[in-house]
Order: C-alpha cells, then sequence, then structure tokens
C-alpha cells in the first residue's frame, strides 16, 4: 500500500463518503447497468423484467453503507442476455445507481426512478414520516463506523472531550453522527454545550489535521484516509465501541429500504434480490476475500482507491439483519434518537407498517 496519499485524494474521497453517515450535501452520481455497460444515465424505471416481476433499480451511497452491495453490482454486470434467455442466470436487479448523498437517494424513491436503496437510518425514518409510508425498511447493512481523531494524546474517553473543540463535517450535522456524538457524551456526563463542535468542510477538517493538529469526527473510509495520510494522527476513540459500553443494542447506521408499492405489486423480485443481497455482505465482509472485494468498491467508485479500500472495509461494519432482528435492532435506535431529537426521525416513532416481512 502507498504510504502517503496525496491531498487531492483525501478531500475527494471525504466529499464523497460523509454522505454514507447522513449527510445532506449533493453531487452528482454515475450508474452501473445490469447489462455491463457502465453507462453513467438515471435508470429507466422498469426497463428489465422477468416471467413474473419488474426488476429493481437499486441507488446505494457511496462510503460504508454502500459497500456491502459491491459483489451484487459485479455479478449484476456479469449477466449476459444469452444467458437469461439460455435459462443460465437469473438476475436479481436491472440499473445501479451510487449515489453521493442521502438527497440524492431519498428523490430517487420519492421520484419512483430507483426501488430499492441503500440509506443511512435516519434518513429512511425521516422519508417514511414525509411521504406517510411510501416507504419501508428491508434490512439493516451497516454498524457504527464513526471514529474520533487526534493529532495529539488528550483524548481516551468521552469525558475528555469536554472543554475541547472537535471538528466535524458540516454535511453530517442533524444527521446520525451528530445525534450519536451527542448521546454519548450525554452518557458520559458531558453536556454537549461543553463541546465545541466546529462544522467545517471536509477539506477544512483535513487541512486542519495534518497541518495543526485537533480533535475530530470522522467516518470509515474517510478516517482511515486521514489515518494513512499522517501518521500523526491517530485513532482516539471508536464510537462503536464507547455505544457497547452502554448496552443500549446495536448501533445502525446504514440500511436498505424499498418503495412500498415496488414490494406490494414485485413480492418474488423484493425475496430473490435480498437472498442475493445478503450474499453479497458476506462476500464483502470475509477476510478471505477483502482483495477482491476492494478492488470492487474501488470499481464502482464506492471509495475513489483500493488501497483505501483495502484498509477500510475490515471496519465498515458490515451486517445483514432482517426481519424480527432488523426490528429489534431499530426500535431501540430510533427509542433513542427520539429521546435525543424527535425531528431527526420525523417527529415520531416509525409505525409497524415501517417494517418489511415476507409475506
Amino acid at each position: 500500500m502507498k504510504k502517503f496519499l496525496s491531498l487531492l485524494l483525501t478531500t475527494a474521497l471525504v466529499l464523497s463518503t460523509l454522505a454514507g453517515c447522513g449527510g445532506d450535501s449533493s453531487s452528482s452520481s454515475g450508474s452501473v447497468s445490469s447489462s455491463g455497460s457502465g453507462a453513467q444515465s438515471a435508470p429507466d424505471p422498469g426497463s428489465a423484467s422477468s416471467d413474473s416481476y419488474q426488476l429493481p433499480n437499486l441507488t446505494v451511497l457511496s462510503g460504508p453503507t454502500g459497500v456491502g452491495a459491491a459483489k451484487l453490482m459485479a455479478d449484476a454486470d456479469a449477466v449476459t442476455g444469452e444467458a437469461i434467455a439460455a435459462g443460465e442466470a437469473n438476475p436479481v436487479v436491472d440499473q445501479v445507481v451510487v449515489a453521493a448523498s442521502n438527497d440524492e437517494v431519498t428523490t430517487a424513491l420519492v421520484n419512483g426512478t430507483t426501488d430499492i436503496a441503500a440509506i443511512a437510518t435516519n434518513a429512511a425514518a425521516n422519508l417514511y414520516a414525509k411521504t406517510e409510508g411510501a416507504i419501508q425498511v428491508l434490512a439493516v447493512n451497516t454498524l457504527g463506523v464513526l471514529y474520533i481523531l487526534e493529532k495529539g494524546d488528550t483524548v481516551r474517553s468521552m469525558a475528555d472531550l469536554a472543554g475541547k473543540t472537535l471538528y466535524a463535517p458540516s454535511n453530517t450535522k442533524g444527521a446520525n453522527p451528530e445525534h450519536i456524538l451527542n448521546y454519548l457524551l450525554e452518557q458520559n456526563g458531558v453536556s454537549p454545550d461543553q463541546v465545541d463542535i466546529q462544522w467545517l468542510t471536509p477539506q477544512e477538517i483535513m487541512v486542519q489535521l495534518t497541518t495543526e493538529g485537533g480533535i475530530c469526527m470522522l467516518p470509515v473510509p474517510a478516517a482511515t484516509t486521514l489515518l494513512l495520510k499522517d501518521s500523526g494522527v491517530r485513532q482516539a476513540l471508536s464510537l462503536s465501541e464507547e455505544w457497547d459500553k452502554l448496552d443500549a443494542g446495536p448501533l445502525p447506521m446504514g440500511c436498505l429500504v424499498a418503495r412500498t408499492q415496488y414490494i406490494q405489486e414485485n413480492p418474488l423480485a423484493v425475496e430473490n434480490f435480498l437472498a442475493a443481497y445478503e450474499a453479497s455482505i458476506a462476500f464483502m465482509s470475509d477476510p478471505a476475500n477483502l482483495e477482491e472485494a476492494a478492488q470492487l468498491v474501488a470499481r464502482y467508485g464506492i471509495t475513489d482507491s483500493e488501497e483505501i479500500a483495502t484498509v477500510a472495509i475490515p471496519q465498515c461494519n458490515l451486517t445483514f439483519l432482517s426481519g424480527r432482528e432488523m426490528r429489534s435492532a431499530l426500535e431501540g435506535y430510533y427509542s433513542i434518537l427520539f429521546q435525543v431529537e424527535p425531528a431527526s426521525i420525523g417527529g415520531s416513532l416509525p409505525y409497524d407498517s415501517f417494517y418489511y416481512e415476507a409475506g
């Protein structure tokens, strides 16, 4: 692995990956078609079908929330029309778009240009509330991916952040990272008001840490990039580990959702997709597949570098929780977010209809 990465690459990666934790910045997206063409255009809803259902269009976020889909994307690209006609292949997706922000994903879901999407968990609850049930959550795909990094040695616990300045990406303000941070501070006896949180652009955070030092909060793979960029920066805290200390249940940060109408009209397509997606998660999280997994993540622009992906994938906390296990994890997490900031999940806890159950 190259020991030094350019600041330009670092900045570009952070811009494209922070959204995976719930940021609101917008950016152009690329798409990968199931035919392998890699066309950079929006999918045509309903452009492919099986004998009994319409294949879904899929949108995933760059960054950790989208990592688990990379093997599914590669398998989709490998399917040919001849193989389908001969009955030798059973495609589970039509087209895939890699988006840079939750806003892009939610817009595609509302417009019906995508059917299934990987998105931040708080964004999913918000969209469900705003659309009065137009989406359902299918599975949890990503657990905690947040880290406190420091160029120095003053932070060894959450309590140590009291009285400190913490740099955090402005495009994560009001999303999962901010709410998780505030909850962990309060549970460790620190009022969020005691921490001077500076909401900066990703570029400003990188310059600050690499040139002047300080403390910041970043998700992987952005955190991984900074650690590789500057050997003087260390991982001070894993917010996943801090969360686990509270016995508050899992920390589900990313999930898979689908349009309710699509689910109702194509139940078999959803089940086939979920089986393939679970297999993709298993492949991407298997250490034996790390080299190929990193290549796929870089190929589809989920991160900008295979080298960074190699280090970041084991830290992405990929998982596949469905059914009752999914519901239990999300209900516990949403209850905490509701206590911290009700507006973060749309003002109320999601109804039963939010949680997908196989027919």
